[in-house]
């Protein structure tokens, strides 16, 4: 059965245009990408490695849940 899920932060830059991912359940992790997915993706192998650096991998598979924050405007308009 797998643990609890880490918890990671994705935020949207808007002037670098990327969205930034950290984690206090992972030490160290602060990495960015251009799309979500390949955030994702960055973040399935970074996730183990740095767990393993900071001793504190203890099972194969590592849930973790993302929660992902971004801005937007939107505008009035006139109807009629």
């Amino acid at each position: 059965m797998l643990g609890k899920p880490l918890f990671v932060r994705a935020d949207w830059d808007e002037e670098a245009e990327v969205w930034v991912a950290t984690s206090d359940d992972v030490p160290g992790l602060a990495t960015e990408e251009e799309t979500l997915e390949k955030l994702i993706q960055k973040l399935k192998v970074m996730i183990p490695e740095l767990l393993a650096v900071n001793g504190e991998l203890k099972a194969e598979e590592i849930p973790f849940e993302i929660l992902t924050r971004r801005f937007e405007i939107a505008n009035k308009i006139d109807v009629g």
